[in-house]
């Protein structure tokens, strides 16, 4: 179900590569060595009375519970859909900024919970926590919500839903972990809507930038996934894939021209258009394609399309973004037609594909 990132893997996301490898290995490393694991407290303390600030950054980049790392990790994965949209620079500037806001909101909660319960918090939990739930403020700002089913036809199921559980996981695993869920969501919050030019003030320098994509990107990079699947048991698994994200594309359609119609027009009557002849589905490319079948000159009838499902001409700066966030001009093409210019459901049309 985390439908939002798409089948591309870590293609275009080499800093969410980079997270996962160095941070699960290190946690790997800390379980099988646990007498260095002192190294890595996050203690509160230790940092406010003796100035350890090592144990500041190593305590709050590190994980030390495997069920934390696990978790973080899928998010980490599952965010990896904001590097590929606004580049790594600019992704990895949310990270650092956000981890430098919320290490300060850490102390400020804390000093509230011994304020009002007379309590005083001295370690927190390890690990690029606060970050990892700065990130579900632009996930629940930017992502689009995409009804997928419904559980006992009450509670409805959405391409966002497993994300929220996993969240929800990792917030029910340590007893502070809700100090740093609320500490990530505050800066992720601040930063996010650039309260104060935040995001001018914390954010990656030209030049590091410059040394990690000369250096650090060939490392961590992914190869571009394949277009053509070989035959066999790999081209069913493709054909089912296929099929899945036509349903996802067709109720994305469908939920953007519903509510567009719901507030600009009134309610066409039911049956009226055939979705899959406006809206061909982005998944059915190349091979793939059904043939056109020409219609006779007489069949033809007055064209009742409503003028948000025209294809308008496509903006080539909107084609030149796409192309240089990763995809080919191709499919920007396909996908800017078939949503209408609409460049954020294009870019979330191919990156579910």
């Amino acid at each position: 179900m985390f439908t939002t990132t798409g089948s591309r893997g870590l293609y275009k996301a080499p800093l969410s590569k980079g997270l996962l490898l160095v941070l699960s290995g290190l946690t790997v490393m800390l379980t099988l060595l646990p007498q260095y694991q002192e190294l890595f407290v996050y203690n509160l303390q230790a940092v406010a009375q003796q100035h350890q600030v090592w144990s500041l950054l190593c305590g709050r980049l590190v994980f030390l519970d495997v069920k934390d790392a696990f978790c973080s990790s899928l998010l980490i994965y599952n965010f990896r859909i904001f590097e590929r949209r606004f580049g790594t620079r600019k992704f990895a500037s949310f990270l650092v900024g956000t981890w430098c806001l919320s290490a300060l909101i850490d102390f400020l909660l804390a000093q509230a919970f011994q304020f009002l319960f007379d309590y005083e918090v001295e370690e927190l939990p390890a690990g690029l926590l606060a970050p990892v739930f700065s990130l579900f403020v632009p996930f629940y700002r930017l992502i689009p919500k995409v009804p997928v089913t419904q559980v006992l036809g009450q509670i409805h199921i959405t391409n966002k839903s497993l994300v929220y559980i996993v969240g929800l996981q990792l917030l029910t695993s340590s007893p502070f972990m809700w100090l740093l869920a609320l500490s990530g969501l505050i800066s992720g919050a601040l930063y996010h809507s650039n309260v104060l030019w935040l995001q001018k003030l914390l954010f990656v320098p030209s030049w590091v930038s410059f040394i990690g994509r000369y250096i650090l990107e060939p490392i961590f990079s992914s190869s571009q996934p394949s277009s053509e699947t070989p035959l066999g048991m790999g081209a069913t698994l493709d054909i089912q894939r296929q099929q899945r994200m036509d349903i996802l594309d067709q109720q994305l359609l469908l939920a953007q021209y519903n509510e567009s119609t719901t507030i600009n027009r009134p309610q066409p009557q039911s049956g009226l258009f055939q979705w899959t002849r406006f809206f061909p589905s982005l998944r059915q490319r190349g091979p793939n394609r059904p043939p056109v079948e020409a219609r006779p000159q007489a069949e033809t009838q007055p064209s009742t399309e409503s003028p948000l499902l025209v294809n308008s001409p496509v903006v080539e700066a909107q084609v030149a973004l796409l192309v240089e966030m990763g995809f080919s001009r191709t499919d920007a093409l396909e996908a800017l037609r078939a949503s209408n210019n609409d460049i954020n459901m294009a870019t979330n049309f191919l990156l579910q594909h």
